[in-house]
């Protein structure tokens, strides 16, 4: 038998692995490490509990957002109690536009996501809220994101109450500063 192709890029590396089962990767450090395939899956129940109107508005396709009803501190994250005082949240309906506040490509994912890799994720910014969305941005090129980009939610036309039920892309109105 043969020994694994070796490649210096990690993303040839995934390539080859997902086609033949293993391949070799020449490291920056000089080593070569062996990659092999290995599958895996879990069957995991899940309940969200205090975070179920957050998922449920995905599949209505709205964003909700959590507001403190002692500070009025609003979060763009799903949560049921203040992270500044302790007190108790109500929910709201954030805006389906914003900005990105920053952003990254990433070259590896979970389960989820390998197949998609590269892919970017991006700290979505709201007017009016505190805190900030991670979410994908899709349909747009590394090249063209900048800090400030408007963008815009889009919902899965068939949800499955997870996150990935919504994403980001460029508004039509972005420019590249």
């Amino acid at each position: 038998m043969a020994a694994p192709k070796k490649f210096s890029k990690f993303r040839d590396v995934m390539k080859e692995v997902n086609a033949k089962g293993a391949a070799i990767y020449r490291n920056p450090v000089g080593t070569e490490d062996l990659v092999i395939l290995s599958p895996y899956t879990v069957k995991y129940i899940h309940s969200y509990a205090e975070d179920s109107p957050f998922f449920l508005g995905l599949a209505e396709g709205k964003l909700m957002g959590s507001e403190c009803k002692t500070c009025r501190y609003r979060y763009a994250t799903p949560r049921s109690h203040c992270m500044n005082c302790g007190g108790e949240t109500k929910w709201f309906t954030l805006p389906k536009e914003g900005h990105v506040h920053s952003w990254t490509t990433c070259y590896y994912g979970g389960e989820e996501f390998l197949k998609e890799t590269p892919f970017n994720l991006a700290l979505v910014e709201f007017d009016g809220v505190d805190t900030l969305l991670l979410t994908r941005l899709k349909g747009a090129k590394e090249a063209d994101i900048f800090i400030g980009m408007k963008v815009k939610a889009v919902f899965r036309d068939s949800p499955r109450y997870l996150i990935s039920d919504v994403h980001f892309v460029p508004s039509e109105k972005t420019r590249k500063k």
